[in-house]
């Protein structure tokens, strides 16, 4: 499920390079807290105001969503949980993802700590993957505030206008949850459930 997406976050942390088989290889990943080999952000990352603690939800990745708002946007069997570990499409944190069986559409969340554990993490590390030279994320663009929380489109390229709409959330400067909806009609569509699963997550994470 969502292998171009999940390739996209992989080199936000791990430095994921495509090979000529079309997989993924992790290099020099950095193995403490503030050792990531990044260049700085551009210093323009919107800053958290008020941190949000997402501790309880590492092992728990799928109860950041409301089940009522996954009701209301069709997803009515369980996610799929992930947990973070050292396949490269799951080192930037544990997952979640949802799809809706015979339509095509599919939504993943990603709890963004391996990102931050290995010093890449909040928007600043989607920021400073974006600027890496000969990275994969070639799209990068402001998006609305969500619940007051600041919030970035990024993705290998713009998908939107073909359905597919990668959002990050920080709910902390070196923390942030990324949100991917896939499988929409175009970009209005994808990226209002991309908002709404963003502003569930935050409703959540308030009132743990």
């Amino acid at each position: 499920m969502l292998g171009g997406v999940a390739l996209a976050v992989c080199a936000l942390v791990a430095g994921c390079t495509p090979t000529t088989g079309g997989t993924a290889q992790p290099v020099d990943t950095p193995s403490s807290p503030g050792t990531a080999a990044q260049p700085s952000p551009s210093g323009n990352v919107p800053k958290v105001a008020v941190p949000l603690d997402a501790t309880k939800f590492v092992g728990d990745p799928c109860g950041l969503v409301p089940k009522e708002l996954l009701s209301q946007l069709r997803y009515t069997d369980a996610g799929k949980p992930l947990p973070r570990d050292n396949a490269p499409e799951r080192q930037s944190g544990p997952s979640c993802g949802w799809q809706i069986r015979g339509d095509g559409t599919s939504v993943l969340v990603i709890l963004g700590t391996g990102n931050r554990d290995a010093g890449a993490g909040g928007l600043a590390g989607i920021q400073a993957a974006y600027e890496r030279p000969n990275g994969l994320f070639k799209f990068l663009e402001p998006a609305p505030d969500i619940e007051g929380y600041p919030a970035l489109y990024f993705d290998i390229r713009d998908r939107r206008p073909n359905g597919n709409c990668s959002m990050a959330l920080g709910i902390a400067d070196d923390l942030a949850v990324s949100i991917f909806a896939e499988g929409y009609e175009g970009q209005q569509d994808s990226c209002d459930v991309a908002q709404r699963v963003a502003a569930g997550t935050v409703k959540t994470l308030k009132g743990a």
